[in-house]
């Protein structure tokens, strides 16, 4: 396989009278990064070990490349995935672990050294597993979810225990690797680095999909204008006088507004025509945070 493709079709996954998943659809391509956002309980981890074949789904499907994981002929080498921290024997060192993983597989044991190379562990590879930090360990779990050297690759919150210069070296390390074609498909809460991070997003929240698409569509779609911040010593004033140009107008404090439905371009422009002073004129745009709390705020559930 070269270009693999994710799909997931209606979906479903109930447990009882409780549904996890409800009847989700999106599709992840290949060369592109791809977030995947939700709430606690939003049916996140379920829909990805639904993917992995780890649950058997209610109803719906989830391929890889138009099959099923249980039905790839070589799995590893199609899929890598990382579902929680990497776990290994705690006197075992780490490139022992790769090793013995490695022969499961049916792969080279040199691949042991060259994944441990690609994540930064070499200079820590006869390290016994119980002296990793929790970093160390996501890197390990990354490292053997790229044994296989695999088209795709899923990880779920693998940036949980990075420090920043981790979290910025798993950004380069993903983004490296899809540029190289592969299917990549994250799961985090980290928002702010999703956004830094992702080409697309697919959120959902209970179980259903709420958007999905590039970032910069997504971004523009939903969350409302982008918000004005002025400053300025007639506020009550400013405030009559964008109203009448249809701007919304919310004080921030003294001295400050925040205005919406008005670009900044158009609130000194009225400022002007009224003769009132501007000592600060901001412009901030919509970010992932304010997307995803406005999308998924009304459908969170606790599961």
């Amino acid at each position: 396989m070269d270009d693999v493709r994710i799909d997931v079709s209606g979906l479903r996954k109930q447990y009882g009278d409780v549904v996890a998943v409800d009847g989700l659809s999106f599709t992840v391509e290949p060369g592109r990064v791809t977030g995947f956002l939700g709430p606690n309980g939003a049916g996140k981890t379920t829909t990805l070990r639904m993917l992995l074949g780890l649950v058997t789904p209610t109803a719906g499907s989830a391929t890889i490349g138009g099959l099923r994981y249980t039905d790839l002929a070589e799995p590893t080498r199609i899929v890598g995935a990382v579902l929680e921290a990497s776990s290994a024997h705690k006197g075992r060192t780490g490139r022992n672990h790769l090793r013995a993983c490695c022969i499961t597989a049916g792969l080279p044991r040199a691949r042991a050294d060259a994944v441990l190379d690609l994540v930064g562990l070499l200079p820590a590879a006869d390290r016994s597993f119980k002296g990793y930090s929790l970093g160390m360990r996501q890197r390990l779990g990354i490292a053997t979810a790229m044994l296989g050297d695999p088209r795709v690759l899923i990880l779920d919150e693998p940036a949980n225990g990075l420090d920043p210069e981790g979290i910025r070296w798993m950004r380069e390390l993903l983004q490296g690797l899809a540029a190289e074609g592969r299917t990549v498909l994250v799961s985090s809460h980290l928002l702010s680095e999703m956004q830094a991070l992702a080409d697309d997003v697919v959120i959902v929240a209970a179980g259903k999909l709420m958007r999905q698409g590039p970032v910069a569509e997504v971004l523009s779609s939903v969350g409302g204008d982008a918000r004005v911040h002025a400053r300025t010593p007639e506020p009550d004033k400013l405030s009559i006088a964008l109203r009448q140009f249809g701007g919304t107008v919310t004080p921030e404090g003294p001295n400050r507004l925040c205005v919406t439905g008005m670009a900044a371009e158009a609130v000194g422009d009225a400022a002007l025509a009224a003769g009132i002073a501007l000592h600060q004129l901001t412009t901030e745009q919509p970010d992932l945070e304010d997307v995803f709390l406005d999308l998924t705020q009304a459908k969170a559930a606790i599961r």
